[in-house]
């Protein structure tokens, strides 16, 4: 699966998602660009926006994504905390369809 890291997630967390594309928004150059317009622009060239934004849920309309979302629910983006998180992040890629949104955590 292509994943794109939303930029509040540490781009190190790419390290636990083997088997899957992984880049990062600052890697596309997409820095700075609001949720709405990065989904838009991430959709042809990923599957899935994994992000830690707890307001993506409550931003955007879910039904309209144009791309599937997975947000992880975490008290920190420290990356040790997102590791501890690792396996469910890495069930929900193996589940998630495109345009759905799943949040673990």
């Amino acid at each position: 699966m292509r994943v794109l890291l939303d930029e509040c997630v540490p781009k190190r967390l790419r390290i636990g998602l083997n088997g899957h594309a992984v880049r990062t928004v600052v890697e596309m150059g997409w820095s700075g660009i609001k949720n709405g317009k990065l989904l838009a622009a991430a959709a042809d060239e990923f599957d899935c926006m994994l992000t830690v934004d707890a307001n993506m849920e409550n931003q955007q309309h879910l039904p309209a994504l144009p791309i599937a979302v997975l947000l992880v629910r975490s008290t920190s983006t420290d990356i040790n905390t997102l590791n501890a998180k690792l396996p469910d992040i890495l069930v929900a890629l193996s589940i998630i369809q495109p345009k759905q949104f799943i949040a673990v955590g």
